[in-house]
This record gives structure tokens, C-alpha cells and sequence, in this order.
């Protein structure tokens, strides 16, 4: 696979209301990024962060945006794949490549692929218009009547970060923009849709066979102290859907453990799950109760097979660390146990809420990530629980919690109110969840990742559902 960035974008305010001396105006801007960055960075607005700012700025929530590029690529060959790959909208937007429509988003927390073989070859203006958030949630209430929600503003009507309509911690800051990478990705046969690698360690040198079912345990050894992890790396392949379909081989490889499994060319999609045993893993602790080692995780895709097989047609990379998390939820004398056991070892959780470390979403860095997560283990915190009226967190995020051994908690994105189930909010909803369960569990993430040990379905919904019934 060939994969190409878009950075360079112009942003220009389309409808709604707009500042006079930014009417008709094209400012340059860098994606991922937002409006309120692309403007900052020109000086066009103040800083929102000081004084009575956020309220001069409110105008910019019900304005209608439009970031345009020209997309110059070569035409596709004739079994060759061009995508674009929009890895964060944000939020409700129709884009289009030389004036033909390619979709619609609804969803800053997934990604959209369109697939434009027939429309490159020529350069062609790329478009992105970005309708009003909370235009779209008022809409949406009316259309399906409101929900209990704990703020004025309907944000539990679009699939946006919650906090960014205000908060009692933050300010009301509704962005909107690219605040993901934009890529143009070319490739052929087949390709890796998702990958997702689950760990569990189990006792002894015997491995499970293939097709049977492992779960994390509170023993990790045996008498002789011996252990194995296992890794569960679930793939899926897209095919290109040009040509003849071929028979296919992933490799995948553990550390120094590989695996090679071929695909037969009458397979047509769906999920491989390829074991990989690791014998004598060292194990992965929480901060203060050991070490946190981390084993590479590679996964390549071939065409053809054995010593005819292609150069790799795509290829994944991450980490994992092997230990088991256990909840224990039994009985005792004051009613019934909350404890994580790490590994065997009963771990007591000093945790914290993360909230999203900038309301403008892309001036977060790894480096600022890291000093918080360093500020969180000086107070001596071992666990961080990410809010669920926030942001399914950056890879940076997870990296960093997983190498310096701090527990996640990791909400799902509901927070505050009660959430319509009705289409398109349900569609929308299960693709987000499908999208961040699979990236959240290499090594670090979701309740089968490493530093990561619980997910839940969110913030004080549940509750507010029982007592709105009443």
C-alpha cells in the first residue's frame, strides 16, 4: 500500500453568521486542525483561553465552513485501488471531489473511506463543508423530541465531543475541521482492514490449540513457574473487488514467534484469528508492582503463496504486553469485592478522571501527554479513567500509559444524558464502537489491551436514565 498525507488545505467561513472582516476570506490551513487553529495561527482571532474570549468567539458555532485542496493523483491502474481516508471529521460534513459527492459524515469519533479510482487521473478540487454541530443536534431534537440531558445545548444529538459545547470545567468551543490525518491511499488485491491482537498468559509450556477458547485467569504459572502468552491477532482483509481473486498469506509475528497462515482465494472476507504462543513471556505490571515490557507485534499481507508469493501488499505494526486482568466480583463480609487482579496480584487503583488536555484537540502533543501522565504517577495515581464526554484518546495517549505502567479506564463516549437509539444515531453509534474497540486493544488499550483494564458504557447515563423514568 501507498499511503500519502494531505496537510496543506484552505479554510474559508461559507454561511451562517460571520465576522465582517472575514467574509469572504481564504485563510491557509494545516490539517489536522480546526478552524479555531487555522485562525489562531493567522492571528485572525483572539486566544479563547483569555478572558471574556469564548464569548466573542461563540458566532463561529453556528458558521458554515469549507476546507478545499487540490488532489493531483495519477489514474488508477487496472487493478489498483485509490481511497481517501478521512480519519477524524469533525463533525457533520458533505465531501466532494471535482464537484462529484462522495459522502457524508455524522461522527468525529470513526473514520470514512471512499474509494475514487474513477475520479483521479486529472487534478481535481477536493471539498469538505462542514454544516453547524449544534445546528444539526437542534435539528435532530426536534425531529426526535428531546432527551434528558444535563446542559442547555443538545449535544447528545450529534456524535461530537460532549465537553466541546461547555462543560462545568471548560469552556463552550464547538470546532469544526479535519482533526485527523487526511490520506490518499493506493493499493491492490487486498488490503488490512483492521487488526486487533488480544493477550492472555496462561500457565505451563502447553499452548491451546488453535480453535480453543482462552480467557485471562488468576493463575499465570505453573508449579515450576513456567508460563506462555498467547496472542489472538484477529484480521481482516478487504479485497479490492478487481480482477480474480487469489489465494493470500499473512505472516505474523510475536517478538522473535512467527506464525504464517495462507488465505485460499475462495475466502471472500471476514476475520481471521491467528495464534501466536510465546513461551517464558515476561509479564507486564502496573506502576509500582513491576516492569512493563512490551513485545512488537508485526502483521503482513502477501499475494500468493510460499516462494511465489508477492512482496507484502500491506503490513501492521504495534505492541503488546502480556499480563491478565481479572475482576473480582465475589461476595465478602461487607458485601460484594471491586478488585483488579493483575497477574494473580490483587492491585489497589489510585486513579483519577483524564479529560481531554486541550478542547482544541490537535495542539496536544505526545510530549504534553507524557508530562501529564509523569504529573499523574508523582501523585502517585496508577490508574486513569478517560471521561466518556470527551475523546476516544490519541495512540499517543495509550503508548505512554502502556510504557510507564498506568491503568485505563476507558469510557465509552456517553456522558450526561440519555442518547437517541433511533437511525441514523444507532448506525453511527455501532461503528464507532467497532472502529475504537479493535485500535483501542493493541497492547495498551480497552479491556483486552495492556495498561488498559476496564472499559465502561459511560458517565452517569444509566443513572440519570432510572431516575428520568420516575
Amino acid at each position: 500500500m501507498i499511503s500519502r498525507e494531505l496537510t496543506d488545505w484552505n479554510l474559508t467561513a461559507t454561511g451562517g453568521p460571520v465576522r465582517e472582516d472575514l467574509v469572504g476570506v481564504t485563510v491557509p490551513a494545516r490539517v489536522p486542525g480546526t478552524n479555531h487553529t487555522a485562525l489562531l495561527d493567522r492571528g485572525l482571532i483572539p486566544d479563547p483561553y483569555l478572558g471574556t474570549n469564548e464569548t466573542a468567539l461563540a458566532w463561529m458555532k453556528r458558521t458554515t465552513w469549507r476546507y478545499s485542496t487540490t488532489l493531483d493523483e495519477p489514474a488508477a491502474g487496472p487493478d489498483e485501488r485509490v481511497d481517501l481516508l478521512f480519519e477524524g471529521v469533525d463533525t457533520v460534513a458533505g465531501i466532494s471531489l471535482g464537484g462529484a459527492g462522495l459522502g457524508r459524515t455524522a461522527n468525529m469519533h470513526r473514520s470514512y473511506r471512499f474509494d475514487v479510482r474513477s475520479l483521479v487521473g486529472t487534478p481535481s478540487e477536493l471539498v469538505v463543508d462542514l454544516d453547524s454541530a449544534v445546528a444539526t443536534a437542534e435539528a435532530e431534537a426536534e425531529r426526535l423530541g428531546t432527551r434528558p440531558m444535563a446542559y442547555d445545548q443538545p449535544f447528545n444529538m450529534v456524535r461530537k465531543m460532549a465537553c466541546s459545547f461547555g462543560w462545568d470545567w471548560g469552556p463552550d468551543l464547538q470546532t469544526a475541521g479535519l482533526w485527523k490525518p487526511v490520506r490518499v491511499q493506493r493499493w491492490r488485491v487486498a488490503r488490512l482492514a483492521r487488526v486487533t491482537p488480544l493477550v492472555t498468559v496462561v500457565p505451563g509450556h502447553v499452548a491451546p490449540a488453535d480453535d480453543e477458547p482462552v480467557a485471562p485467569g488468576l493463575s499465570v504459572a505453573d508449579e515450576a513457574g513456567r508460563r506462555t502468552g498467547i496472542v489472538d491477532v484477529r484480521v481482516e482483509i478487504e479485497r479490492s473487488g478487481l480482477g480474480d481473486a487469489v489465494p493470500l498469506t499473512l505472516d505474523v509475528a510475536v517478538g522473535d514467534r512467527g506464525v504464517t497462515t495462507g488465505v485460499p482465494a475462495g475466502w471472500d472476507g471476514g476475520t481471521l484469528t491467528v495464534r501466536v504462543p510465546v513461551p517464558d513471556v515476561d509479564l507486564w505490571w502496573p506502576a509500582g508492582y513491576g516492569e512493563q515490557p512490551l513485545y512488537p507485534v508485526e502483521v503482513a499481507l502477501h499475494e500468493g503463496a510460499g516462494a511465489d508469493r508477492s512482496a507484502a501488499l500491506d503490513t501492521w505494526s504495534g505492541r503488546v504486553g502480556f499480563r491478565n486482568v481479572v475482576v473480582d466480583r465475589e461476595p465478602d463480609e461487607h458485601g460484594t469485592r471491586f478488585v483488579f487482579h493483575v497477574n494473580g496480584r490483587p492491585v489497589f487503583a489510585r486513579g483519577a478522571n483524564w479529560i481531554p488536555d486541550d478542547h482544541l484537540l490537535t495542539r496536544i502533543t505526545r510530549e504534553r501527554l507524557e508530562q501529564r501522565v509523569d504529573q499523574a504517577l508523582g501523585a502517585h495515581l496508577n490508574l486513569l479513567r478517560v471521561w466518556g464526554g470527551g475523546i476516544y484518546e490519541s495512540d499517543d495517549f495509550y503508548d505512554v500509559c502502556d510504557e510507564k505502567g498506568v491503568m485505563v479506564w476507558q469510557d465509552i463516549l456517553l456522558a450526561c444524558a440519555a442518547y437517541p437509539e433511533e437511525a441514523p444515531h444507532w448506525a453511527e453509534f455501532e461503528a464507532e464502537l467497532r472502529e475504537n474497540a479493535s485500535r483501542l486493544a493493541p497492547t495498551r488499550r480497552s479491556c483486552s489491551g495492556t495498561a488498559a483494564t476496564r472499559t465502561s458504557g459511560g458517565t452517569r447515563t444509566g443513572a440519570g436514565r432510572s431516575g428520568w423514568a420516575t
